[in-house]
């Protein structure tokens, strides 16, 4: 799981962007973060001249390599939220130590950016909304200093996932609208603005806004060139598609429960299945996620049967899942299908299987 170079896993180096920087080896990691420096933390200084600045970029490229090895774990695993934490206040009073030297801290703020951004990302899984947006906070605040356009964008992406699972259209529109303001230049931004605009949009049950950023994401998506792959390799490809369709099937799902509308629930399903259908076999999680959202988005199109037959699939997963994303699907799902179609032979042999799959 060690990569060989950076960028790895969307992570740039902190020092030198994506210009393709080698990482030292794992087994020399330990040595470099143990150097001279006060006890529980990277060194956070070699004195001056150029040995103690090529071993101050060793650190940053490696600590680089340990975060995306631990994103690629929590694709299997539970992410190690403890882990990630701990080096970002490592990485926190490493800059704080830099700084009062008299150096801008600029490759540990950019990292610790990343790494606040994964701490975030992790705690909002476990449902904890308070804490992933203070380090989504902290992250922001990072980025900011050393004016790093990039994180800004995906930073504020996250800060959107985590209003929307709290309920507030207003300010996910807010902070989808950021996003598209860090920088006009750069289509993946522009793209990612418009996908969060329209599910912002569709929570609040504004079928025309909704619509128009889906058809303004699709575009922009589909005219997204190499440079914008480099910087957001997770926009790229089948992966990227994927993820365009994933948002664009819950903007509709959303719509359709605010407003009643079964053709955008029928969209919905498309789109879903789409997705779905493009999920690689190591996101587990993904796959969970979409396969309730797809029996969701059958329900909002008045198809229970369809909906339990796929959801059926999946509820021993999903009720043991702790991830809050997933929660929401699944409470969204039991409270369309409860309260429609509650004297339904299937919905009611559903909420047995519920039951049991709880027990």
């Amino acid at each position: 799981m060690w990569p060989a170079r950076l960028p790895a896993e969307g992570l740039a180096c902190p020092l030198h962007g994506t210009a393709g920087c080698a990482v030292p080896e794992p087994d020399e990691l330990p040595a470099l973060l143990h150097g001279p420096g006060p006890a529980g933390g990277p060194a956070p200084a070699w004195g001056s001249g150029t040995g103690a600045a090529a071993a101050e970029a060793e650190v940053l490229h490696g600590l680089t390599a340990v975060l995306a090895c631990l994103i690629r774990e929590a694709f299997r695993h539970e992410g190690r939220v403890t882990a990630v934490e701990g080096l970002l206040r490592a990485l926190a009073r490493w800059a704080g130590e830099v700084n009062s030297a008299g150096r801008l801290p600029y490759g540990q703020l950019r990292l610790g950016a990343q790494y606040a951004q994964v701490a975030g990302r992790l705690r909002m899984e476990r449902g904890q909304i308070g804490v992933a947006m203070a380090w989504f906070g902290h992250g922001l605040r990072w980025a900011d200093a050393v004016q790093d356009a990039s994180a800004r964008a995906t930073l504020l992406s996250d800060m959107c996932t985590l209003v929307r699972l709290d309920g507030d259209p207003s300010l996910m529109l807010g902070y989808a609208q950021g996003i598209g303001a860090v920088d006009a230049r750069r289509r993946w931004m522009a793209t990612l603005s418009d996908l969060y605009q329209a599910r912002g949009h569709a929570l609040a049950g504004d079928a025309a806004a909704c619509r128009r950023h889906i058809s303004l994401a699709r575009r922009g998506f589909a005219r997204l060139g190499p440079q914008d792959h480099l910087e957001a390799p997770w926009m790229a490809g089948a992966e990227g598609a994927m993820r365009v369709d994933s948002a664009i099937g819950g903007a509709l799902r959303d719509l359709a429960v605010a407003t009643g509308d079964r053709a955008a629930a029928r969209r919905a399903v498309d789109a879903t299945a789409r997705s779905r259908a493009q999920v690689p076999p190591q996101m587990r999680g993904a796959r969970l996620l979409l396969t309730l959202r797809l029996a969701d988005s059958w329900a909002c199109a008045g198809d229970p049967g369809a909906a339990v037959a796929l959801a059926s699939e999946v509820l021993p997963e999903a009720v043991r899942s702790r991830e809050s994303m997933v929660t929401a699907e699944l409470r969204g799902l039991h409270s369309r299908l409860t309260g429609r179609w509650a004297d339904l032979p299937e919905v009611r042999a559903y909420r047995e299987r519920l039951r049991d799959a709880g027990e």
